[in-house]
């Protein structure tokens, strides 16, 4: 069984959380205190939608970011073409799974050899997973603001993603 694990933030996170509502996969995550994303900025904001987030003790987004990579057995990015360079919250989460010796993948959203390639790698991460516990995925990458259309690029990959999980 896998989760989800996500911040909520507009762009990949909101795709990873409506399509885990959408084809009943469990979430997790941690988002900002007061619920805070760049479309919902007042109390009590994400969590209203996405209950089963949970409260960081800060408003910055940073800790937000390095919880989720920290919670998680893996870390998947998605991006459009521009990759990481125009998004500060996922070259941070780039970093920290780094910090913390995580798989990471990045992969843009428009590739179709990309897409297949993580659908491989997500595969190969869950058949190696031993412990009794859920997989957890942490799933990031731009906000919309940084990227524009990148909510709808991931929310068409990552049901055929999780077919893997």
């Amino acid at each position: 069984m896998a989760l989800i694990i996500t911040g909520g933030q507009t762009g990949v996170d909101r795709a990873a959380l409506d399509v885990a509502l959408e084809e009943d996969v469990d979430y997790g995550g941690w988002c900002p205190r007061g619920g805070w994303a760049e479309d919902m900025t007042e109390p009590p904001g994400l969590l209203a939608a996405y209950p089963k987030l949970r409260e960081t003790p800060s408003e910055d987004p940073a800790q937000r970011t390095e919880w989720n990579v920290r919670d998680s057995d893996a870390v998947l990015l998605i991006t459009d073409g521009s990759g990481l360079a125009g998004s500060k919250g996922a070259k941070l989460a780039e970093g920290f799974a780094e910090k913390y010796d995580k798989p990471l993948m990045v992969m843009n959203a428009e590739s179709e050899d990309d897409v297949e390639r993580a659908g491989v790698w997500l595969t190969e991460l869950l058949t190696a997973h031993t412990v009794d516990q859920d997989f957890q995925i942490g799933i990031g990458g731009p906000r919309e603001s940084e990227a524009p259309g990148i909510y709808e690029k991931a929310k068409n990959v990552l049901p055929g993603l999780l077919e893997a999980l």
